[in-house]
């Protein structure tokens, strides 16, 4: 391929000399199978198998202070959920994966808060129509009627309740981002660590356990007289990005954790846990050009670590015109 002909009404194209090796599209309507380079380690998507069987990612470094570690087996100890706040970037979300991974507690269960929201949601789904649908069929056909436990379906914060002897590790991410009562709509989930699934509490009491679907991928799990109820208390993990105040009553219930941007020594730490140590050559200008617009607006720390991955990747470019494209602030318009 050569690198000399123009681009269509852009000029002279960039020579391999000139950082041009890098690209991987050129803009120029040619068709060409390339090659694609390995993936940053925070943006691969395989899974690996944990001590419990579970398919899991591959552990990402986390680097915490040992005042923050504290407050975590607080949280542990306590059975109460962890509350975690700080600005974007400084590993809220990650710290659940970091808990499960180091503890073998298997797959963390996610649930990620939006405006709409409910604690239905949380728990459980029952498929009423397709129950009713499936019945009419089977009368139709031999007369049976289907097994209500295929149309329940066990939503994050209900798979966490289900009896196990180790707990499971649920994220309840950005919660601020919920309506104004789900903080208090979880307390008393919290408080009793069980709830019940009234289409199942109407079956007699001489009903077998009903096998319901859960999130784990083709698992179900017993539920007798239509009651979840936990045996060991699950490790939660609740994200805020401080958008809004919570209740006291649900505050009291909380162990909380603030967690402190990153100086320059601890970004240094956490580059060379992601990329090495040799990442730390000549990348002493990124630092500071991150840190000068960190002190200006947010900004996150994954965005020093893809301005630093491109950099040891070959990219020639200095360090403002690097990180105009990556070290962009995280408020305002864009």
């Amino acid at each position: 391929m050569t690198t000399s002909e123009p681009l269509a009404g852009t000029g002279p194209r960039l020579s391999s000399s000139d950082g041009g090796d890098w690209w991987l599209f050129r803009g120029d309507g040619e068709r060409r199978e390339v090659p694609f380079p390995a993936a940053p380690p925070w943006r691969r998507f395989d899974r690996q198998e944990s001590a419990t069987g579970d398919r899991v990612p591959y552990p990402r470094p986390y680097l915490i202070g040992p005042d923050e570690v504290e407050v975590v087996n607080a949280a542990l100890h306590l059975r109460r959920p962890l509350l975690v706040t700080g600005q974007p970037g400084t590993g809220k979300s990650s710290l659940a994966y970091a808990i499960a991974h180091e503890l073998a507690l298997g797959r963390v269960l996610q649930w990620p808060v939006n405006s709409r929201s409910t604690l239905q949601d949380a728990l459980y789904h029952y498929d009423a129509v397709g129950r009713l649908r499936e019945a009419t069929l089977r009368r139709d056909a031999d007369g049976t009627e289907p097994d209500i436990g295929q149309y329940i379906r066990l939503g994050p914060l209900g798979n966490a309740l289900v009896p196990r002897e180790r707990p499971r590790v649920l994220l309840i991410d950005e919660l601020d981002k919920g309506d104004v009562d789900l903080p208090n709509d979880l307390l008393t989930v919290f408080e009793e660590g069980e709830f019940a699934i009234s289409e199942l509490t109407r079956l007699p009491a001489s009903h077998t356990p009903v096998h319901v679907r859960t999130v784990d991928p083709d698992e179900t799990a017993p539920v007798t007289r239509g009651r979840v109820r936990c045996g060991e208390f699950p490790v939660v993990v609740i994200t805020s990005n401080g958008e809004r105040e919570f209740p006291p009553a649900f505050l009291r219930r909380c162990v909380r954790l603030d967690l402190p941007e990153p100086n320059e020594s601890r970004l240094r730490e956490i580059v060379a846990a992601h990329l090495g140590p040799d990442a730390l050559d000549e990348t002493d200008d990124l630092l500071r050009e991150f840190l000068e617009r960190r002190a200006e607006g947010e900004l996150a720390t994954d965005q020093l670590l893809n301005a630093v991955f491109l950099r040891k990747g070959g990219v020639n470019l200095d360090a403002a015109s690097l990180l105009q494209g990556v070290l962009h602030r995280l408020g305002g318009a864009v």
